[in-house]
């Protein structure tokens, strides 16, 4: 037996999706999937939100990072980021036996693979696009990224 599509119901949920401002919706009903996903705009999490909402400060002016946070902030000056150009799965490895791709300390070339997206069961490799030093990696293995998460920081050669 198939399921017809009903395209009402699939603007229905696309609409819900934006409502809800989720990324991604699945459904399996009788043997028929539908998956819908969206790339959501770059916006403070609720919880930083929350945070900032309740941090004292002297009205008028800007609320200051607390002493440590700021010594704790990393210089990120000069460093050129990889993002994820797509909504999947991060991985570090071309399988699960294999050595990563890069370490932190590592030196690439443009074009050298970083790491590997899968995105509806396609594996898109992530590379270089400068010449330079890895500095961080920001996602653990087998984590899902959002479009324009930060993968990498690289220190141009």
């Amino acid at each position: 037996m198939t399921a017809k599509i009903d395209h009402e119901e699939i603007l229905k949920l696309i609409g819900l999706l934006e409502e809800k401002n989720l990324s991604l919706f699945e459904l399996e009903v009788e043997g028929f999937k539908l998956k819908v996903a969206r790339a959501l705009p770059a916006t403070p999490s609720s919880t930083s939100l929350y945070f900032q909402d309740r941090m004292s400060y002297a009205p008028g002016q800007p609320a200051a990072p607390a002493p440590s946070e700021a010594a704790a902030a990393p210089d990120t000056s000069g460093l050129h980021f990889v993002t994820s150009p797509m909504v999947g799965t991060f991985y570090r490895a071309p399988s699960p036996t294999s050595p990563p791709f890069v370490e932190v300390g590592d030196a690439v070339k443009k074009g050298q693979t970083l790491c590997i997206i899968e995105a509806m069961k396609l594996m898109n490799e992530i590379d270089a696009d400068v010449d330079g030093v890895v500095k961080e990696i920001y996602v653990d293995n087998a984590k899902p990224v959002e479009f324009g998460a930060k993968l990498f920081a690289i220190q141009p050669a």
